[in-house]
């Protein structure tokens, strides 16, 4: 689903055109990351849940908050990395690299860095054959961290970033960088950048989409009333990057496709309250660990269920980037939850 050709200039027109020929996905999922017993990259894991996914999810976000980016040492990314491209290639599964990192310096190098690895494992002269063969659309950016950071200091970096040239996506993260975005600065990002193409907004606020800021696919990161905020509804998003679309990517999809005025929309409404609901129920909960986000955790603790069916609660329960296992006591909530709103899966995907 690509908007209207009039909402983008024609080198943003003619860059989607080559990094999407079927469209731009409207629904991306931020990976979650799985962990081996030894607290190593689980490959065979990861790339069941990619398969499990396919194909209502067509996007995917790796490593993204829920996937513990800001975790992962760079070893890690590159191995989880290159365990989703052999996943995403076949599929043809679209990938947005995650950069998320804290500073300026950092961001820069791991965009060279990364881009220059591409290129090598690939044989490819130029960055967008490279990204082709890999699967790759683009990367992922947040705004520097820091409160105290002002608007100038936030476009100065980011300016930095799209000056590379990258296909780019950029991520409106308050609950981790303590700063925000103004809408006045991503339009002027959007006017100047045609390599930035993609927008994703997690603050739960929407200043940006409200502020009617245009030219770009615009996804939401926030959880909760889902169909009010699609295009389709008369919201202002062209699409969904959401946590919970590592369990409910199949749902979510539908909920996209009645907001196109499809007589699924009653059925879509249903399912957006026990979501909702379900997420910010477990989310609570979520909170207790002392390891991770509560982004990741919650997921996790309902994919443990979708990959291994209602009888997970004799399964040890995941392993964390901490290399702590998460709380029984959260996997007990989550099927608990699960069970009484109706969305626990009959069987799971490792069967």
């Amino acid at each position: 689903m690509t908007p209207s050709n009039s909402r983008f200039t024609a080198k943003r027109q003619a860059l989607l055109a080559k990094l999407f020929p079927s469209g731009v996905p409207p629904l991306w999922c931020p990976l979650l990351t799985h962990y081996r017993d030894d607290g190593s990259i689980d490959s065979a894991r990861i790339g069941a849940h990619i398969r499990h996914l396919y194909p209502a999810v067509r996007g995917l976000l790796v490593p993204g908050t829920t996937g513990d980016a800001w975790e992962l040492d760079d070893r890690e990314i590159r191995t989880l990395i290159e365990c989703v491209i052999g996943e995403v290639v076949p599929l043809r599964v679209s990938l947005l690299i995650g950069v998320l990192r804290p500073d300026t310096e950092t961001i820069l190098r791991t965009l060279a860095d990364t881009m220059k690895w591409l290129k090598l494992r690939t044989g490819a002269d130029d960055n967008l054959t490279a990204m082709a063969r890999s699967g790759v659309c683009g990367f992922t950016i947040c705004p520097p961290s820091g409160q105290e950071l002002d608007q100038q200091a936030i476009q100065s970096s980011l300016e930095a970033a799209l000056q590379l040239g990258f296909p780019m996506a950029i991520y409106q993260l308050p609950q981790v960088t303590k700063n925000e975005m103004s809408p006045a600065l991503v339009a002027e990002l959007v006017e100047r950048f045609d390599n930035f193409y993609l927008l994703k907004d997690t603050s739960g606020q929407d200043r940006v989409a409200l502020a009617g800021v245009n030219g770009i696919f615009l996804v939401r990161g926030a959880e909760g009333n889902y169909t009010q905020h699609l295009a389709g509804n008369g919201g202002r998003y062209d699409g969904f990057l959401l946590s919970t679309a590592n369990c409910f990517g199949k749902q979510l999809a539908e909920v996209i496709e009645a907001g196109r005025g499809d007589d699924l929309a009653a059925a879509a409404e249903t399912f957006s309250l026990k979501l909702g609901l379900l997420f910010d129920e477990l989310a609570a909960r979520a909170v207790e660990v002392p390891w991770g986000n509560p982004f990741a955790n919650a997921n996790k603790a309902m994919d443990h269920f979708f990959a291994y069916g209602p009888g997970a609660l004799s399964v040890s329960p995941p392993m964390l980037h901490a290399k702590h296992r998460m709380p029984r006591q959260l996997i007990e909530a989550a099927s608990t939850a699960l069970t009484r709103h109706g969305l626990m899966p009959m069987q799971g995907y490792l069967s």
